[in-house]
């Protein structure tokens, strides 16, 4: 029985997580310029499916070294951890969205899900390549995440904002041009499906729910997951009102984001009180982050570095400051380790690919929006294409 309750957990964990795919779609869909809402939309669907085939036919194999059904289906086993693979690649994505062609991406796609992402994961959660070396960071806890995938996607974010630079016109000199989102509402319903899927991101990542205390677990991960969220959001609607006497909708959602980045690690081995410090922290780190990132000239249309790469770190950091019998210092070894690794890789294999097929759309097409040269369909053609 424990065999049939688990897999269904694993089962129902997976569909939640798939909520996330048309989360960031939405979410990146919303914060993009009219002129590239389809290119956004068919990246995320291109990444679903070649991250999830890549991951199916190796990928799985080499971050866990088989297929193991022993306590659940080895299918279901396969689903819940494929339903994570794409998530590094839409972090990276929508940070370099409105200036990016799609088959670069989807070549990077290949190398994401089928070599780097996997061998975070066997060096964390899976047959441990570092085990018993100086480098071994199997005893880092990160429960669902917050470095094996956030920052592992964050990293290779910037690898790529270095290689293929700033959108045009964003940053003139000292002056840093505001390019406003296009559509609230789908950032809104966006930041609402990736909400809703983290629970099956983190819930799910307990791994059982067939006993008492594996249940009263996942119910506790799925409250603290919640409630850093909520005090993520609530931190930044409150500097940002006490600085600018408005509410922004498009930071508060990122802020509650971030809490969800950084209660991801230790959702599982803190107490409820600690989960809200950590999530209002992620939040204030987003706050900060964004225009700290402008400041470098590092253009994130969607804030991805600011949620991910910062409350990553933080969030694995954060676990080693407020769980009992984490190491500190097994945390941060962690986030060094993966850090260097992720980096590093990611900058290699864009470099490569960018000499081959340029990341970089032309400036004619850049200036006309990436849809018509790209997907040759607009997803509002009825509009006034802004510049």
């Amino acid at each position: 029985m424990a065999w049939v309750i688990d897999t269904f957990f694993a089962l129902f964990a997976f569909t939640l997580i798939i909520l996330m795919v048309p989360g960031f779609a939405m979410l990146e869909a919303g914060l993009v310029r009219t002129k590239n809402v389809t290119t956004v939309l068919t990246v995320n669907t291109m990444i679903y499916i070649v991250a999830s085939l890549v991951f199916f036919f190796w990928g799985y194999v080499l971050a866990f070294g088989g297929w193991n059904g022993s306590s659940m289906s080895m299918y279901a086993a396969f689903l819940f951890q494929m339903a994570f693979v794409g998530k590094t690649v839409n972090i990276m994505s929508g940070g370099v969205s409105e200036r990016t062609k799609i088959i670069p991406l989807a070549i990077f796609t290949i190398f994401m899900a089928g070599l780097i992402y996997p061998l975070v994961v066997n060096f964390t959660w899976g047959a441990d390549m570092l085990k018993g070396s100086f480098l071994d960071i199997s005893s880092m806890h990160d429960l669902a995440g917050s470095t094996v995938i956030h920052s592992t996607g964050a990293w290779a974010l910037l690898a790529a904002i270095l290689i293929i630079g700033p959108r045009k016109g964003r940053y003139i000199k000292d002056k840093i041009k505001v390019i406003p989102a296009s559509n609230i509402p789908l950032v809104a319903l966006g930041a609402f499906l990736l909400w809703i899927g983290w629970f099956g991101f983190n819930g799910g990542s307990v791994g059982s729910i067939s006993t008492k205390e594996a249940a009263n677990t996942v119910a506790m991960v799925v409250m603290n997951t919640n409630n850093a969220g909520l005090i993520g959001g609530l931190v930044v609607m409150i500097l940002g009102y006490i600085q600018y006497k408005k509410f922004d909708i498009t930071m508060i959602l990122n802020g509650a984001l971030g809490g969800l980045v950084a209660i991801t690690a230790g959702a599982d081995v803190v107490s409820p009180v600690s989960a809200l410090i950590i999530g209002a922290v992620g939040g204030a780190l987003v706050y900060f982050a964004v225009p700290f990132f402008d400041k470098l000239k590092l253009d994130d249309p969607v804030g991805a570095l600011s949620v991910h790469l910062v409350n990553g770190i933080w969030g694995t950091i954060g676990t080693g400051i407020f769980a009992s019998g984490v190491s500190l210092m097994a945390q941060i070894k962690g986030v060094v380790v993966v850090g260097i690794f992720a980096f590093v890789a990611s900058y290699i294999i864009l470099f490569i690919i960018n000499k081959i097929v340029p990341f970089r759309a032309d400036e004619e097409n850049e200036i006309e929006g990436l849809d018509v040269s790209e997907c040759g369909i607009e997803s509002y053609p009825e509009f006034k294409r802004a510049i």
